[in-house]
């Protein structure tokens, strides 16, 4: 299984359950493993083929803009869904952190894998 990733993505959105959560924008990190439909890219070596990196980033950007989540895990799940339903990935793994929300605590967060991740096969274990 080939997987794209995205590290250290940063955004500002509006998330949480108390009430100044709902006001101000916090920084959130992202951090995606996304399973690649297919091999085409491999070969082709064209973009056609493969996962577009920015679009990705264009379709995070727009759900953090137009969504208020409560909780992470609510965000997480909406974020893979979109992975899994737009780019047709057949497994993603989506982790995300609030940065500094506590006290003594760098980052807090929560990380989910959806879908189904297929084993690597190797002459061993056929």
């Amino acid at each position: 299984m080939d997987i794209i990733f995205l590290r250290n993505f940063r955004a500002k959105t509006r998330i949480g359950i108390y009430p100044w959560e709902r006001k101000v924008a916090q920084t959130i990190q992202l951090d995606l493993e996304i399973a690649l439909p297919n091999k085409r890219a491999v070969k082709t070596d064209c973009i056609e083929d493969a996962v577009d990196y920015a679009q990705i980033a264009h379709s995070i950007h727009k759900i953090l803009a137009k969504h208020h989540f409560f909780l992470l895990e609510a965000l997480a799940e909406h974020i893979a869904q979109t992975i899994i339903k737009k780019f047709k990935s057949p497994w993603v793994k989506v982790s995300i952190s609030k940065l500094g929300i506590i006290r003594g605590i760098e980052k807090i967060g929560v990380s989910i894998e959806r879908g189904v991740r297929k084993k690597r096969v190797t002459r061993g274990n056929k």
